[in-house]
Parts: structure tokens; C-alpha cells; sequence
């Protein structure tokens, strides 16, 4: 199963760079991450990210969702098994 996880671009790589990276924060934490499949995205919109690869673009609306699963999630394996 693969999974993508939706991150915040908070810096843009080297302009005219030969394969395009960002910075993309995930809940606190920052990777870099490779933005050619994005070309567009810009500082402050949400990207989709699977094994270091922005796949594609999200709105924040979008991104808020996916966070709101992942928290339930979170949630759910904190209760202790019947």
C-alpha cells in the first residue's frame, strides 16, 4: 500500500536548478522534497508527497481533510483493544 501524506511548502529549491527541491513541513517537521512533478507550486500552497516526491497539488481545504483522517487515526490506535 502506498500513502501519501500532505505537507506545507515553507521554501522553493534553486531557481533553474537541474531537478527542482523544496523544503515541505509535515506537521512540525521540514524534509526535502523533489517538486518536479509540481513545477508550479510556490511557497505556502500544499503538495501531496509519496517516497520524496511532490505528486501533486492540494488545496489547504484539501490538506485539512486529510489531516482531520490521520488525527482520528491517532485517535483510534491511542484507545486500549477490548
Amino acid at each position: 500500500m502506498c500513502l501519501g501524506v500532505p505537507g506545507k511548502v515553507v521554501a522553493g529549491g534553486e531557481p533553474g536548478a537541474e531537478l527542482p527541491m523544496g523544503r515541505v513541513e509535515f506537521g512540525g517537521i521540514v524534509r526535502e522534497v523533489c517538486l518536479a512533478c509540481t513545477p508550479d507550486v510556490v511557497v505556502g500552497e500544499y503538495v501531496l508527497v509519496h517516497a520524496g516526491f511532490s505528486i501533486s497539488k492540494l488545496s489547504e481545504a484539501e490538506a485539512d481533510e486529510v489531516f482531520s483522517y490521520l488525527r482520528e487515526i491517532d485517535r483510534l490506535n491511542a484507545e486500549p483493544m477490548p
